[in-house]
């Protein structure tokens, strides 16, 4: 059985402020359980319905076993997932380092969490294991975030940092999509770097757009006056990674 307090310290975890006084943050589902369990997380509580438990009996956790309608009163999911657990938010490290010979994507006030989740999602599917944020991006420790990933926080480093200071330090091209850029399928790339992505209104911002060093445009190939304004950040971000791997 769940008990008031346990419920309300889940609940709380839906807001920033009290995430980050328990430095804990919710993940839901058999699928991003999993992966962080696979990935070394520990929780600190773990709530599972009966069916998740006899799949799961052979790892040595700590289980609070409880029913569908328990879970579903602590769940932020609309259909529950037969578990739910809190896991200790990882400490980032106080000076971020880039490595020079690697690829890196860089978040520059990303706001929306289902996109800044499919970016993680992105991101470790084209093998980019860490994901520079600036300080206004959205919280990757948001649960709707966690979700949106799929399980994919658990492979890709989240660092939040002053991107401004990253990028005018970082001794590696910086890329950034812009409409004034060159087009990105007749574009040099190379196999390193730092891919900026802007917020999903403004773009890259006026200050970092200043240390953009290579601007890419993805071309539009519809002529019309009648056509869509943009791309969604997260589908702009595929494009230009598989373009990337797509040159190794």
């Amino acid at each position: 059985m769940i008990s008031k307090n346990q419920q309300k310290l889940v609940r709380q975890l839906e807001q920033k402020k009290y995430r980050t006084r328990e430095r804990l943050f919710v993940a839901e589902g058999p699928k991003v359980v999993g992966d962080l369990l696979r990935h070394g997380y520990r929780p600190t509580l773990l709530f599972a319905t009966s069916e998740w438990i006899v799949r799961s009996k052979s790892l040595p956790l700590d289980i609070q076993e409880v029913s569908d309608e328990e879970l579903h009163r602590i769940s932020f999911l609309q259909h529950p997932q037969q578990v739910l657990a809190l896991f200790p938010i990882p400490e980032s490290p106080s000076v971020p380092i880039v490595d020079k010979n690697l690829l890196y994507l860089a978040l520059d006030g990303v706001q929306d969490p289902g996109n800044l989740g499919t970016i993680i999602r992105i991101a470790d599917w084209f093998g980019i294991k860490t994901v520079f944020c600036s300080l206004d991006t959205a919280d990757v420790w948001n649960p709707k975030v966690v979700q949106a990933t799929m399980g994919s926080i658990a492979r890709v480093n989240i660092i939040y940092t002053n991107l401004k200071e990253l990028l005018a330090n970082a001794d590696t091209p910086v890329y950034g999509t812009l409409l004034d850029g060159e087009d990105i399928y007749h574009y040099p790339l190379t196999e390193r770097g730092i891919i900026v992505m802007g917020n999903e209104g403004n773009g890259i911002s006026e200050e970092i757009r200043k240390l953009v060093t290579d601007k890419l445009l993805i071309p539009d190939f519809n002529n019309s006056p009648d056509r869509a304004e943009s791309l969604n950040v997260a589908i702009a971000t595929a494009i230009t990674c598989s373009e990337f791997r797509r040159r190794r």
